[in-house]
């Protein structure tokens, strides 16, 4: 009998600490970052290859600071294979010439971001060069770290 009153001391003092603990843990801080403005160009890169470049502002509306935030850019209207006189991406890993990473970003505050090659465009045999940007373009944050 005092074995079980010493097990349901041992449970109930558990109980109590880990009610404690939980109730004194700090709330995780989220980070609410937005792309809050974004312009895509064209850029001739060689006789009759261009690519689209990007750039623009991210700001972050939450109440944590930020670190490492990684940009990049898709083009959901290109396509993969090589046609001359249409718009295509590389279907390989973004190199780092393809995408930005913001190394700090506090609460409330915004910061600048640019990339190349988003999209390419080939007119080996038409000779023509690109009358518009390509479709559905956007701006993507990858990734990024809260800071504890």
């Amino acid at each position: 009998m005092a074995g079980n009153m010493r097990f349901s001391a041992v449970i109930l003092f558990l109980g109590i600490m880990v009610l404690c603990l939980s109730g004194c843990a700090e709330e995780q801080k989220k980070a609410e970052l937005e792309v809050a403005d974004s312009e895509f160009s064209i850029r001739k890169e060689a006789e009759y290859m261009h690519v689209v470049d990007a750039k623009g502002v991210i700001r972050n509306l939450g109440p944590a600071d930020v670190k490492r935030v990684e940009v990049t850019g898709y083009c959901r209207s290109c396509r993969e294979e090589i046609i001359d006189s249409e718009w295509y991406i590389s279907d390989y890993e973004k190199m780092e010439h393809q995408k930005d990473v913001i190394s700090y970003l506090s609460a409330g505050s915004k910061a600048d971001f640019e990339f190349t090659e988003v999209a390419f465009y080939s007119a080996n045999r038409s000779k023509k060069p690109p009358e518009n940007l390509p479709e559905d373009l956007e701006i993507s944050i990858e990734s990024y770290e809260v800071v504890k």
